[in-house]
């Protein structure tokens, strides 16, 4: 479930200022086309035996096929054939039984063969849908986006420029190339165009987004981080006047990568499309490049002519032809989806909407689950990673599954509490010192001295203390005034650092002043 980005129309610095989001609404409807890639998670190449680990140093994971030598030739990476059926299958769509790979022709330098290896008029998975939650005033919303395809390709090289202010060619003093991505598998995914969405495109565009991610991410295919370009979005939009039949010209921003800026990308090229228009003038189909600094995007190269890449068969692979048993086998193996989790937990758990929305939003299902299956209640393992956890997190500026603690260890940390070894307050302690590379919940509450004291021995000689340290309050307490018991718990739970069994700490005030 996605909520609303707001903010001002930014100046593209190209064209007629752009206009207020919702001038633009009351005037225009807009059309919306998502295109994604995803880099799978293979341990080779689309074509080769190169690795394909993030981070290598240039040119390092290469070899005679991904540098398209002379006499090399390609081989199909069958775990990435069965990845994609797998995702096909998961977003509903229909397994061809025979399809092909192209070569699509075009010159860039990251591109060695000057040809990419991908799928044209015949991709292996077709007719899908994908269903995804906007919240509204009027409450939540299902939208559902409908799949063109998912077809394989591989990725191409890396293009550094070099010298310049804005990393982009234009300035730069030289470009250096990098040759280990090419060749890695991607999946490409293209919706059908998405209408009817109004204002909530662009909450739209980054819950399907956002859906998609926790998918690919639930079947184990890539791991999706953004900020390393395992998944790169493309977004299309398109304006046409309310009441008209045909759609408007279309732009397509390109490589937008997080899910944020997908919603943002689409927002400020609503505003900046409905300037355009608005001042008279007709939208260009071109590519842009969005700056995430500035929240706008900038013209890239004109598409307003068809792009001929003469797509052929690749001569030197075999069609891909995976049996109706093979797809039935991949189908029953799918894991539990994030959509049917989200029903299941919430039942199982007992979540209002808004609770289910929280932990959506913090990403947390999988680790609120993963903590009850170690053996925490689901409000403790909830309240543990959507309070104390979620705050450390943000204050890191990392991702919660990023924090050096797991399930297992958050719900041992609720375990001692629930079982009084520790305080609420000792336990944050705990969670403190497991963060800090101390240990384990038990080594950290070991090494701290940080179990409650509940003993009456241990006790006693503090309770004495604060007795004789608040002698106003000790008086109010043997005249009657049980409340007033509650300024000596605290002094005893100051004296003992919090370490203190402050229900045990007041039964024995009490009994020490005759006020039971």
């Amino acid at each position: 479930m996605v909520g609303a980005v707001t903010s001002s129309p930014a100046k593209s610095g190209d064209g007629p200022a752009p206009v207020a989001f919702d001038d633009a609404m009351r005037s225009y409807e807009p059309v919306l086309g998502l295109e994604t890639h995803v880099e799978l998670g293979t341990a080779s190449k689309m074509f080769c035996s190169c690795a394909t680990a993030f981070g290598a140093d240039p040119n390092t994971q290469v070899c005679p096929v991904c540098l398209a030598l002379p006499g090399s030739l390609p081989v199909v990476n069958g775990t990435a054939v069965e990845s994609a059926i797998r995702l096909g299958l998961a977003l509903n769509c229909s397994v061809a039984s025979w399809c092909r790979f192209a070569r699509k022709n075009y010159y860039y330098p990251d591109m060695p063969k000057n040809y990419q290896i991908s799928q044209y008029d015949e991709p292996l998975c077709t007719d899908g849908y994908l269903d995804v939650t906007v919240d509204t005033p009027e409450g939540a919303r299902v939208v559902r986006v409908e799949i063109e395809r998912v077809h394989m390709e591989e990725d191409t090289g890396k293009t550094a420029h070099m010298g310049g202010a804005t990393g982009r060619i234009h300035g730069a003093e030289y470009s250096i190339v990098d040759y280990n991505r090419a060749g890695i598998p991607l999946l490409e995914i293209v919706t059908k165009p998405i209408e009817h969405t109004g204002d909530l495109a662009p909450q739209v565009a980054r819950a399907y987004a956002t859906e998609l991610r926790d998918l690919v991410r639930s079947l184990g295919i890539s791991d999706v981080r953004m900020e390393e370009g395992s998944l790169r979005c493309d977004v299309n939009v398109s304006l046409m006047p309310r009441g008209a039949a045909e759609w408007g010209t279309r732009s397509e921003t390109k490589n937008v990568n997080s899910l944020r800026s997908v919603e943002r990308a689409v927002r400020s090229e609503i505003e900046r499309q409905a300037g355009v228009l608005g001042a008279g003038e007709r939208v260009v189909q071109e590519t842009r490049h969005f700056q995430e600094n500035t929240g706008s995007s900038v013209s890239g190269r004109s598409k307003e002519e068809a792009q001929d890449y003469r797509y052929f068969p690749d001569p030197d692979l075999v069609p891909v032809a995976p049996g109706a048993e093979w797809v039935e086998e991949l189908r029953a193996g799918l894991p539990e989806l994030p959509a049917a989790k989200r029903a299941r937990v919430k039942a199982e758990w007992g979540l209002s909407d808004e609770e289910l929305r929280d932990l959506v939003n913090a990403e947390a299902i999988d680790l609120v689950a993963a903590t009850v299956e170690a053996g925490a209640s689901p409000d403790d393992a909830r309240k543990w990673w959507l309070n104390e956890l979620s705050r450390r997190a943000t204050e890191s500026d990392v991702e919660l599954a990023a924090l050096a603690i797991t399930p297992e260890q958050v719900a041992r940390v609720a375990a001692l509490v629930s079982e009084g070894t520790l305080t609420h307050k000792l336990a944050r302690q705990v969670v403190e010192g497991v963060l800090a590379g101390e240990g384990g919940p038990d080594d950290v509450v070991e090494a701290r001295g940080l179990k409650v004291v509940s003993d009456d021995s241990a006790l006693g000689a503090a309770v004495d203390q604060a007795i004789a340290d608040n002698p106003d309050a000790a008086d109010k307490v043997r005249g009657g005034k049980v409340a007033a018991a509650g300024a000596l718990v605290g002094a005893v739970m100051k004296a003992t650092r919090g370490q203190a069994d402050a229900g045990r700490a007041r039964e024995l005030i009490l009994e020490r002043l005759g006020a039971q």
